[in-house]
């Protein structure tokens, strides 16, 4: 059963869970070329797009599925956790089979692992809800990982459409980069030019 405090959670989200799902179909199009590669990359694309697809569904199910007084929350949760699962699964055995770059596997790999995490705590919390409907824990855990479901979506969206990204690891290194050109540069003035 879903606590009464947290009832207009799961009506906000499901509702922003259907305006980004929405707009997840929108920003698929602007990037169908990305996807429509056969080689590796093009496969990135299409597991950060079913991701996204995945991550909002997920939380729209869930969300709306707890407002309706008949279904419980629980069942629901196991329900599209196992799906997701399934969907982590299929993914990271299409990476095998494509055979990508260590770093572009590590880089999915690592992602999709803490998808898989993401929908393994969520089918231990429904379980959780099934056996002991009164555990409101169960239930407010379930709705962060909404949220966490809402962070995953957009970060796949804006990385399939090509949105800027600015990685700290990434900055330091081309901070270096760059100390390193000029200290070269620097020596290059200050030795004599051969006659």
């Amino acid at each position: 059963m879903v606590p009464a405090n947290i009832h207009d959670f799961f009506v906000a989200s499901g509702s922003a869970a259907g305006a980004l799902i929405g707009l997840l179909f929108v920003a698929i199009s602007v990037a169908s070329e990305r996807l429509a590669r056969v080689e590796a990359t093009g496969q990135h694309y299409r597991i950060r797009a079913a991701a996204a697809s995945t991550a909002f569904t997920n939380a729209l199910a869930v969300s709306l599925l707890a407002l309706i007084p008949v279904h419980k929350i629980g069942p629901t949760s196991v329900t599209v956790a196992v799906i997701g699962l399934t969907f982590v699964t299929a993914s990271l055995l299409s990476m095998l089979r494509l055979r990508q770059r260590r770093r572009e596997i590590v880089h999915d790999g690592l992602f999709l692992i803490a998808l898989a995490v993401t929908f393994i705590i969520q089918l231990i919390e429904g379980l959780a809800v099934i056996t002991q409907p009164g555990d409101a824990g169960a239930v407010d855990t379930i709705a962060i990982l909404v949220v966490v479901c809402f962070v995953v979506g957009i970060g796949s969206a804006w990385e399939l459409v090509g949105g800027p990204s600015i990685g700290i690891g990434r900055e330091i290194a081309a901070l270096v980069r760059s100390h390193q050109h000029g200290a070269d540069d620097a020596v290059a003035e200050e030795s004599p030019e051969p006659d």
